[in-house]
């Protein structure tokens, strides 16, 4: 099985061995014994242990840039919809969600993440756009995601509810879309 099927089966491997234990740990051995080839096949296609990570993270980030897409419908809600997606993703699959922003384990690993999560912030910022003119949508999207982000890390992680028990993620999510879409001062049409 030396074919582009064992790269696809690795990676497939991978990707349910990381969702079952939670942690990138995961070693070659067990990948490629899951993904039923030998031990040294994970080598052929994956010169470094990091460069089958990103692989793995590649394989996610395109699950919820699809899932992202999927959740926006073009209407006044589309950025609360993404957004809550966006947390909602990182509780599904906790493990996988930090492992595509490990950014010091995954750079310069050769799966070139940027291709697949720099079109997702760029889309992010035209949905900004679209609900209306602001001086600097590209900050107000940093600031939207930065916001979105610590709230999914943290409820992916349960630190959310240990902090603030009781605490309603999906009305923190709000907030920050409701303030990051807010006119400010200098915003055209003010």
């Amino acid at each position: 099985m030396q074919t582009a099927k064992t790269r696809t089966a690795l990676v497939r491997a991978g990707v349910e061995l990381l969702e079952e234990t939670g942690s990138p740990d995961v070693g070659l051995r067990e990948i490629a014994r899951r993904a039923g080839v030998s031990h040294g096949a994970p080598r052929r296609w994956f010169p470094t242990h990091r460069s089958l990570l990103a692989a793995i993270a590649r394989d996610g980030l395109e699950d919820l840039s699809s899932e992202l897409m999927h959740a926006a419908d073009g209407s006044s809600g589309t950025v609360l919809r993404v957004a809550s997606e966006y947390v909602a993703f990182a509780r599904r699959r906790p493990a996988m969600f930090a492992l595509i922003f490990r950014h010091d384990l995954l750079e310069g690993a050769g799966a070139d993440l940027r291709s697949t999560s720099q079109p997702l912030f760029t889309w992010l910022v035209s949905l900004i756009e679209q609900r209306g003119a602001v001086v600097d949508p590209e900050s107000r999207a940093a600031e939207l995601w930065v916001g979105v982000h610590g709230i999914a890390m943290l409820s992916s992680t349960g630190a959310l509810g240990l902090a603030v028990p009781g605490i309603d993620d999906r009305t923190l999510v709000e907030r920050i879309v409701a303030n990051s879409l807010r006119p400010s001062p200098g915003d055209p049409d003010r």
